[in-house]
């Protein structure tokens, strides 16, 4: 990734770290769920939008630069929550090899009509 290791005291974004489980529904099937695994500081930067369609609708998706205290359970498909936003995490990696912060590319789709 080519996030620089952030400065002192950046990471003042307050996020969610989410993970998709599946739950039992009660019929025979199951649902998948994101439950709440902790809650973060992080930097969160907004990189680039795109709009286009998608099924029946115009969509718009923003892909984001989300950078953390470094952790080792956080893989794709694990969500991270900033302000009510729901962005998806596409990878994750050491920042610099020193396993002091993880840098996450993810991915925010939102449906327009």
């Amino acid at each position: 990734m080519s996030e620089r290791i952030p400065a002192v005291g950046t990471l003042t974004d307050r996020v969610q770290l989410r993970r998709r489980e599946s739950l039992s529904d009660g019929g025979g099937g199951h649902d998948r769920v994101f439950v709440p695994v902790t809650a973060l500081w992080a930097r969160v930067r907004s990189l680039n939008g795109r709009q286009g369609l998608n099924a029946d609708g115009r969509a718009v998706a923003i892909s984001h630069s989300v950078v953390l205290r470094f952790r080792d359970d956080v893989s794709p498909g694990d969500r991270i929550v900033y302000r009510g936003r729901n962005l998806e995490v596409v990878s994750a990696a050491d920042l610099n090899g020193r396993r002091a912060y993880l840098s996450c590319a993810c991915s925010e789709t939102s449906f327009t009509g």
